[in-house]
């Protein structure tokens, strides 16, 4: 009692000699808080509300619409927030002599916007099944954040690949909850590390493009907190994100930014989360009720009237809502509380706005590093890969789409990073074969799009000693795709363009090209695929080895000729299913994706449940083309000796899960063991559910034994169902089987943990 009146009468000291007392340093950012908004007037309160466009006031060679305008007066910085799935995206800094201050969409996405590492898509991140790689990105879209004076990260992105055409799949870490919500709190601490303000987004269900915007979702309720909601439930709890962002969709007739049950008694209540929560861009469409549900941060502060996005949160608007009794200061105290506490908490108060500039060289050879551990190799008979170095002569062939770019997504949105610098496939295939002193003879034939020099492809093939075809399913914001089918086209245009007459579909004929050339010289042909997520392989009994790169970004020709070549040995896993067919996946009706006519509204309703992903596939026996957690080496692994224990539990102790991998091949490599657990028949489940995974790397004849820890008790809730009734997860007695292996396809082992509570 003593220590708090003390401390309480050192703080009115302070406060008495100290003007602005919230800038002492030894202060706690709660009181730091509570001292600044004290400071303040309402006028200035409303300001520090909304986002704005313009001119960085203490970078004046940036203009942004990114950012909330300081106030010099209280020493309350310029509030600087940046885009980054893949990397630091639209940045809030356009250089001056392209940005025109009478239209602030030239600067709200713009080809000019400050450059840095285009990183492999969070898709890759998810492939390599490896917490350090997701921190290792996390980490560099922190330091480029200090590098460019930028305070808040809008990322990891965390919505499930409900449907493998979705638009943004490649911004998300695939369809399973636990490996995304884990990767995702991996990121998060790496990015909050470095002193930037981690944002997960889009809270909740936020999956497709086609709709966004008005979209009303209809999910169960226990669907909700099992599958969609579980990873922001990992990151407020494991990884203590600092700030969410409310999506654009409605859940169950409530709009997300509005959505008093999702953002309070959820978010707050059940998982004591103690950040704040910003708007994606024109998601708040009122004024009281979103800030009384629980939003603390409108963006982006700018009008456009034309497309319907308006400011709601306007200093008019809310002088309203006082003086009708629909707001208090309180409520506008607390939304800034909110976000000023992180602001203190992360030291943006305490550091001068200065641009430094990127270590391209080594930030871009981690990009590199992460690539070549993301990549999935799908097939690869008689070990055609890695290619031999003696080779004479390599050919590359494929639309420019894929073989003439160092793919990262296209045109514009979130996911829009201006590379330092690219690095195409030719010229990376040129710079592995001289790093391994290989004196073959690499071209490149880019294929028209209407597949016109086809012959000239197939004659280069029919000569070269390897033929690498590259293809693909582009992606991006504003758009999902027609299908997963390689002809199903790719939709070109910016984001801002997106559904419009202004983009065009590109790639159309890309199976032709693929099965053609591959006849001329089948015995070594590789097709590279650079996937938004996965896509349909009908002539994949003609091509002897398969390998997926997703989007890699500017180091894209460098990760795959150093897996080409074995200068690195594969080891992703697949985060996704592959299915067989067109339409063969889950959310495959016009109710279920992309949605229907309902009341005057576009509706999409969840009847799939819980069977999304690897899920659906086993409820409905159906086999894929490649299972969730598929993937091969250049060497080969041998999973043996399972332990579990204890074998009993009361449902609350952590089970500890050990089992021996070993490198049975003649290089070195490394093998993701995985765990997934089935539950018990009383509680209708899906046959099985990941609950944790562990990357080895090993030398030839190297055995090792991985221990994984099962918690039950974790924000994970690996044993537990949400009971609906009670509105909290239980554990029921009963036999729990766990089932170990390297895929949801190759579980071999099993044992049996039997919970009595």
């Amino acid at each position: 009692m003593l220590v708090a009146v003390l401390a309480m009468g050192a703080e009115r000291v302070a406060s008495e000699t100290n003007p602005q007392p919230w800038l002492n340093k030894t202060s706690s950012a709660e009181v730091r808080s509570q001292q600044l908004l004290t400071a303040m007037t309402n006028a200035q309160k409303f300001q520090q509300l909304v986002g704005a466009a313009g001119q960085v006031p203490e970078l004046p060679q940036c203009f942004g619409a990114r950012h909330v305008p300081g106030l010099p007066e209280l020493a309350i910085p310029t509030l600087r927030i940046t885009n980054g799935p893949v990397g630091v995206g639209q940045n809030d800094c356009v250089p001056a002599e392209y940005a025109n201050p009478d239209n602030a969409l030239s600067f709200l996405t713009s080809p000019h916007s400050a450059k840095a590492t285009q990183m492999p898509s969070a898709m890759a991140i998810a492939a390599s099944f490896d917490r350090a790689v997701a921190s290792q990105f996390g980490t560099i879209l922190g330091v480029e954040s200090n590098n460019l004076a930028l305070h808040v990260m809008e990322g990891p992105g965390m919505n499930l690949a409900r449907n493998p055409t979705l638009g943004r799949n490649f911004e998300y870490f695939g369809e399973d909850p636990y490996l995304t919500g884990t990767l995702a709190v991996a990121e998060i601490k790496a990015i909050q590390a470095e002193g930037v303000i981690a944002m997960a987004k889009h809270l909740v269900a936020n999956d497709q493009e086609t709709n966004r915007m008005t979209l009303n979702e209809i999910i169960d309720d226990k669907v909700l907190h099992e599958l969609y909601l579980l990873p922001f439930e990992m990151s407020a709890k494991q990884g203590e994100v600092a700030s969410m962002m409310c999506s654009y969709n409605t859940v169950n007739g409530e709009g997300m930014c509005s959505n008093k049950h999702i953002l309070t008694d959820i978010l707050r209540g059940q998982w004591g989360f103690d950040g704040y929560v910003q708007s994606d861009f024109y998601a708040v469409h009122d004024v009281a009720k979103t800030m009384k549900s629980g939003t603390d941060h409108e963006m982006p502060g700018m009008d456009f009237p034309q497309f319907g996005a308006v400011t709601h949160w306007k200093p008019a608007a809310l002088q309203a809502s006082l003086d009708a009794g629909e707001l208090t200061m309180s409520d506008i105290n607390t939304a800034l509380y909110r976000r000023y506490k992180q602001m203190f908490k992360f030291g943006i108060f305490d550091r001068p706005l200065v641009q430094v500039p990127i270590d391209a060289d080594r930030n871009g050879n981690i990009a590199r590093r992460i690539g070549e551990q993301s990549a999935v190799l799908l097939k690869n008979d008689n070990g055609l890969l890695p290619f031999s170095a003696t080779v004479k002569s390599i050919v590359i062939i494929g639309k420019s789409t894929y073989a003439d770019t160092a793919v990262a997504g296209c045109c514009g949105g979130s996911s829009d990073v201006i590379p330092l610098y690219t690095v195409k496939p030719l010229q990376g295939m040129k710079n592995t074969l001289r790093a391994i002193g290989s004196s073959a003879e690499v071209t490149l034939i880019v294929v028209n799009e209407d597949n016109s020099n086809l012959e000239e492809a197939v004659v280069a093939a029919q000569s070269a000693g390897a033929v690498v075809i590259m293809a693909g399913t582009l992606a991006e914001e504003g758009n999902d795709r027609a299908g997963i089918s390689l002809d199903s086209g790719d939709r070109v245009g910016h984001a801002l363009q997106a559904m419009s007459a202004g983009s065009k579909l590109i790639n159309k004929n890309q199976v032709e090209m693929i099965t053609t050339v591959t006849a001329a010289n089948a015995e070594n042909t590789v097709l590279i695929l650079k996937d938004n997520a996965s896509s349909l392989l009908p002539f994949i009994d003609q091509i002897p080895a398969v390998l997926e790169v997703w989007f890699p970004g500017q180091e894209d020709g460098n990760i795959v000729a150093n897996l080409l070549m074995g200068v690195v040995n594969p080891s992703g896993k697949l985060p996704v299913t592959f299915p067989m067919h067109e339409g063969e996946w889950p959310a495959n009706t016009p109710m279920q994706y992309p949605g229907v006519e309902v009341d005057g509204r576009p509706t999409v309703t969840y009847s799939e449940g819980l069977n999304i992903g690897y899920r659906w596939y086993d409820s409905n026996n159906i086999a894929p083309r490649f299972p969730f957690g598929h993937g091969l080496s250049y060497t080969s692994f041998a999973l043996t000796r399972l332990s579990v224990s204890p074998s009993v539990s009361n449902g609350a102790i952590p089970i500890t899960v050990s089992v021996d991998v070993e490198n049975t091949g003649k290089v070195r490599g490394a093998e993701v063991a995985q765990v997934y657990v089935s539950l018990p028949p009383i509680l209708n489940q899906p046959p099985k559910r990941l609950i944790n995974f562990e990357k080895v790397v090993l030398d030839p004849g190297e055995k090792k034994t991985v221990i994984m820890m099962i918690d039950p008790l974790s924000a994970s809730h690996p044993l537990s169902t949400w009971n609906v009734a009670k509105q909290q997860w239980v554990t029921v007695a009963g036999n729990y089987q766990l089932l170990v292996g390297n895929s949801s396809g190759a579980l071999d082992l099993k044992k049996t943990l039997v919970i009595n509570n």
